[in-house]
């Protein structure tokens, strides 16, 4: 089962973002991995076009996963602060096709799993045979999860019982999906993510 938990938009001034790559002791290129920058250019090569539009996305797409992942922890508390975000952890990097992807680093994607996995007992919901605790009086005992507008037969455990079904085997566990758009024209870039969880079972 998957479920969407954040969504994240953001839209990047080409020109100003330019203005802030040229400043005298500018840090905007220590906030892309020697991956992106690599890409960047082998796309602007590509395309006959500015390096820096390729950089401007990869930002669009930076924004656009903090962004969703914000939405995705609600009122919890965030890892990280906008001041120490590791930006060139979230990669944004074309695979073999042109296709954009959010490429997390390994301890980026560690916080990202601890701090959804922290809520999963508020927010994700479970399959079960416990219908008698469903509220909400939707036909054939349906309550709306995550405000997704779909319909499952669900209970919400509270965090310490996922823990402690999780623990037995009951609990699903997680996986982490990002979808990603990104484009650039004229005087402006943009991007769009989507952070979704694929829920499995542990009995299956």
């Amino acid at each position: 089962m998957t479920e969407v938990l954040g969504l994240g938009h953001d839209v990047v001034d080409l020109d100003g973002f330019s203005e802030q790559l040229a400043l005298p002791g500018s840090r905007m290129h220590s906030l892309f991995s020697p991956r992106e920058l690599r890409q960047a250019a082998m796309r602007a090569e590509l395309k006959h076009d500015s390096e820096t539009a390729h950089l401007a996305v990869r930002w669009a797409g930076k924004e656009a996963v903090l962004k969703a992942w914000s939405q995705a922890l609600g009122d919890r508390p965030a890892p990280y602060t906008v001041d120490d975000f590791p930006w060139a952890g979230v990669e944004i990097l074309d695979d073999s096709r042109g296709r954009p992807g959010v490429h997390l680093r390994e301890d980026v994607q560690s916080e990202l799993m601890a701090s959804v996995r922290s809520g999963m007992g508020e927010r994700a919901c479970f399959e079960t045979d416990r219908n008698e605790e469903i509220a909400g009086g939707y036909s054939n005992n349906e309550e709306n999860c995550l405000d997704t507008g779909s319909h499952h037969t669900v209970s919400r455990l509270s965090p310490n019982e996922w823990q402690s079904e999780q623990s037995k085997g009951n609990a699903d566990d997680i996986a982490m999906i990002w979808h990603l758009s990104v484009s650039h024209d004229g005087p402006v870039a943009s991007a769009v993510a989507l952070l979704c969880i694929e829920l499995f079972n542990g009995q299956e």
